[in-house]
Formats: structure tokens, C-alpha cells, sequence
């Protein structure tokens, strides 16, 4: 995964072919305009183009890709931080790191024991069941 600055950068490429999309495909389906009302029969029996649907797409992705710049850029370490908040931030996120390795650690020790447990079952069952069976089996023997 990329650094936040590079994220940023990405986003802001991104924002830009957006608005070079954008420009450009408004400019291919926009309709033309009138100098000194000079229109063609060419001009007049164009289609209609969905302008107004690739005007919203660009607006819904510009505008979306501008919020992920804003989160980034709120993401960003601000100026006031100094080495010394950072390493006490990082001195604090590495006791609950340990604090977490400590409970996983007997969350594991709990689940092995109980998977000794089950296992412990599962074969007194398993023994049980051939128990019954063999003694099925030997009194269904005829005597002879």
C-alpha cells in the first residue's frame, strides 16, 4: 500500500484527467454556438446529445475524488506535531499493541484448551460407540 503522500498524489492526478475528460467530452457533445445567428442545415440536424447525463457523471466523480483529497490531506500529519508528540503517540499505540498481543495470546491459550477438551470428547465418544459395538456384535454371534 502507498504512503499517504503518494495517495495524495494519485488523487490529484486523478482529479485532473477528470477535468480533462470532462472539458473534452463537453466540447464533443456540447452544441455549437451561433456567431451573428449563422446556422447550417448541418447544425440544425445534429441528434441530440445526453450532455446533460455526462455533466452529472463528471460532477458525481469530480466531486467524489475531491472529497478523497480532503480526507487525505486531513489525514496528513499537521504541522504543529512535533517529534516528540509523534513519539509519544507511537510510544502509546505500541502499549496497546501489546496490550492486544497480550489478550490474543490467552484468547489462543483458552481456545487450545478447550480444543483439547473436545478432542478429549470426541475420542471417549468415539471409544464409546466401539464399546457398543463390538458387544453388539458378540452377543448377536450364535453359540454353537
Amino acid at each position: 500500500m502507498a504512503d499517504r503522500l503518494t495517495q495524495l498524489q494519485d488523487a490529484v492526478n486523478s482529479l485532473a484527467d477528470q477535468f480533462c475528460n470532462a472539458i473534452g467530452v463537453l466540447q464533443q457533445c456540447g452544441p455549437p454556438a451561433s456567431f451573428s445567428n449563422i446556422q447550417t442545415a448541418i447544425n440544425k440536424d445534429q441528434p441530440a446529445n445526453p450532455t446533460e447525463e455526462y455533466a452529472q457523471l463528471f460532477a458525481a466523480l469530480i466531486a467524489r475524488t475531491a472529497k478523497d483529497i480532503d480526507v487525505l490531506i486531513d489525514s496528513l500529519p499537521s504541522e504543529e506535531s512535533t517529534a516528540a508528540l509523534q513519539a509519544a503517540s507511537l510510544y502509546k499505540l505500541e502499549e496497546e499493541n501489546h496490550e492486544a498481543a497480550t489478550c490474543l495470546e490467552d484468547v489462543v491459550y483458552r481456545g487450545d484448551i478447550l480444543l483439547e477438551k473436545i478432542q478429549s470428547a470426541l475420542a471417549d465418544i468415539a471409544q464409546s460407540q466401539l464399546k457398543t459395538r463390538s458387544g453388539t456384535h458378540s452377543q448377536s454371534l450364535p453359540d454353537s
